[in-house]
């Protein structure tokens, strides 16, 4: 029998067909989650209101505020990921507060993201730099002002917290701190844009803030980095010429910040006016702080020691404490196993978030809370590997410490000693120093989008340019006992110059054994301990540049960064001199152009550089050894 088939019809609809598939609203579920988010505007004292992202624990109740006012997008900050924990969302150098209980809160600076108002890259105080009503001072005592009187889980007391520009904002916030805010710890805090942190080193422009100016001022989010014509930077910024040339090459011109930059290239009173290390020795809080910073601080190596020395000077430092691990720039709020090839005792990172630092907040911030035992200067030794606990800081210095600086002088042969050289005769050593040929700070191709290599590139292998002919390499001989030094070394140099403005980088460098055998990797290794800058135009005022007398030698000493390290017995002792460190810091033309900013091709001349060494011009690196 053969079976007809038969289409069925289809079935009518139920309903009819939607127009879109996305719906008008839709609301994620917040059942499962710990905490709860709040995003406010609060209104400051002229009435722009700043865009301010709460997080609290669901069971929040009289819970302290922990307080971070950031350029770097608040609703970014705290959604690290997409989850129902609120240890999740926060950042990593959050979890140890919430794990306590704290309400997290990060606010939008002025013209930032969602934040009203106009952007400053670093907002003066009010005053002569800044005409209005308001600042991060102001901005910072508002916030604050609103949250203790809105929030009604908390108990009335906060805390700030931050890094970098983070940092600066909380030092800022010091300079009139509202009495709810009761601690504070600025970390890595920009804090003299021209002596030592972001924009200069003693006068030479760091050309990597030509991408984070156009990051942070082309849109009020995130910008893009400056575009590329050569994948290696040092080609890049060579082929262009001078700083400024590259910014009008590039349109930096169209950004108000970058030509303050180049209006500005000596430490006048715009800058002078900003130094805030100096501002909270002028106006020192009462607010316990704690000043962070990395040993190998990248970015911001200047502001957290010279704040916490400033207000030592005014015998502020009963309720100022310091801290410096072997970090480099923010470390102190990922891990921090290591820095590069250097492997340390644990996290240290992790060991300070949990055993000082929340104690810390947690003795000024919660009521009953333990008094914590925190020491007055928590910081690594970077030779013998672990945690120094001090009662004060620096160990040796020029003057006021137990121990006072001793020098290194650099000996014939390219040799290094503590006995001060007998030569009565003018001699030294000599190098030609080529703008058109500078000494790379890492090795080539360069890139400043290499993150890996910008976070770690202080403690990059030196021996990459130890054979140079333009740089001079002074070593020690082998150590058969240790050396430490526990503060700030200092750079002595008598030295002359064919041309007319030099500029002079002095490296201390630990020079490991021809053979570790745990890590063959570091096996002659030439570890940087401290290291910078100085250009020489500024040798007899940061504030009135002069040019150089050619062939007659001249002084320069400038402080470098702060160690606290022991050369083990085994390794050697090291000091590199050289007159350029590219594409990092623009080239010198070694001609005295009026604004570097402004060099043109023909002022980029070869110069004889002599370093001299002899009883009347010993040049050195005084050492903060302790014995």
């Amino acid at each position: 029998m053969t079976m007809a088939l038969v289409s069925a019809a289809p079935p009518e609809p139920a309903h009819s067909v939607a127009n879109s598939d996305i719906p008008t609203v839709f609301t994620a579920p917040t059942a499962n989650q710990d905490y709860v988010k709040r995003e406010v505007m609060i209104p400051m004292r002229d009435g722009v209101k700043l865009h301010t992202v709460i997080v609290l624990p669901k069971s929040a109740k009289n819970a302290p505020i922990l307080l971070t006012r950031t350029p770097y997008n608040a609703s970014k900050r705290a959604s690290r990921n997409d989850s129902p924990s609120m240890l999740a969302i926060l950042p990593q150098g959050d979890e140890v507060f919430v794990e306590g209980g704290y309400i997290r809160v990060f606010q939008d600076v002025r013209g930032k993201y969602k934040s009203e108002g106009d952007y400053m890259m670093t907002r003066p105080v009010r005053g002569p730099l800044n005409s209005t009503a308001t600042d991060h001072v102001t901005d910072a005592w508002d916030t604050i002002d609103w949250l203790v009187k809105n929030t009604p889980e908390s108990n009335g007391r906060v805390g700030m917290l931050g890094s970098s520009y983070e940092g600066f904002t909380v030092v800022m916030a010091l300079l009139d701190p509202h009495p709810a805010l009761k601690v504070a710890a600025p970390e890595s805090p920009m804090v003299d844009g021209w002596m030592g942190d972001d924009w200069f080193h003693y006068g030479a422009f760091r050309q990597t803030n030509f991408d984070y100016t156009s990051s942070q001022t082309t849109k009020r989010d995130a910008g893009e980095p400056v575009g590329r014509d050569a994948y290696d930077d040092y080609e890049g910024f060579r082929r262009a010429g001078s700083a400024g040339a590259y910014a009008r090459l590039h349109g930096l011109d169209q950004l108000p910040w970058n030509e303050k930059l180049i209006e500005h290239p000596a430490y006048d009173s715009f800058w002078q006016g900003q130094a805030l290390d100096k501002l909270v020795a002028q106006h020192p809080s009462q607010v316990p702080t704690m000043w962070i910073q990395g040993l190998w601080d990248q970015e911001d190596m200047w502001g957290a020691i010279h704040c916490y020395l400033a207000l030592k000077k005014q015998r502020q430092a009963d309720h100022n404490y310091l801290v410096m691990g072997p970090w480099r720039h923010s470390q102190v709020n990922y891990d921090a196993y290591n820095l590069g090839p250097l492997k340390w005792e644990g996290d240290t990172a992790l060991q300070f978030r949990r055993d000082v630092l929340k104690p810390f907040f947690d003795q000024y911030l919660k009521t009953g809370a333990p008094k914590a035992e925190t020491p007055p200067v928590f910081i690594y030794n970077t030779g013998e590997n672990h945690w120094d606990r001090l009662k004060s800081w620096p160990l040796s210095c020029e003057e006021g410490c137990p121990e006072r600086l001793k020098p290194l002088y650099l000996e014939p042969e390219f040799g290094l000693g503590f006995d001060k050289p007998t030569d009565s005769r003018a001699t030294g050593d000599s190098w030609v120093s080529d703008p058109a040929k500078p000494v790379p700070y890492l090795p080539r191709p360069v890139r400043f989008s290499d993150s890996d290599r910008w976070k770690q590139w202080l403690v990059t292998d030196q021996r990459s340019v130890a054979d140079r002919t333009d740089v001079l390499t002074y070593s020690t001989a082998v150590l058969t006992r240790g050396v430490r030094i526990s503060g700030a070394p200092v750079a002595d140099l008598y030295a002359a110059t064919s041309g007319t403005d030099a500029d002079w980088v002095v490296k201390l460098i630990d020079v490991f054994p021809d053979e570790v055998p745990s890590q063959p990797e570091l096996g002659g290794y030439e570890l940087a301990v401290s290291m910078d800058i100085f250009r020489g135009r500024y040798r007899e005022s940061f504030e009135h540049p002069s040019a150089i007398p050619a062939g007659k030698s001249q002084r320069y000493r400038f402080v470098m960064p702060t160690t606290n390290h022991v050369f083990l017995p085994g390794h050697r002792m090291m000091v590199q001199i050289q007159s350029s460190w590219f594409p990092l810091y623009d080239r010198n033309p070694q001609t005295y152009v009026p604004n570097i900013f402004f060099a043109g091709p023909s002022d980029y001349a070869k110069a004889t550089q002599t370093v001299l060494r002899w009883t009347g011009e010993a040049s050195a690196v005084w050492l903060p050894v302790v014995q």
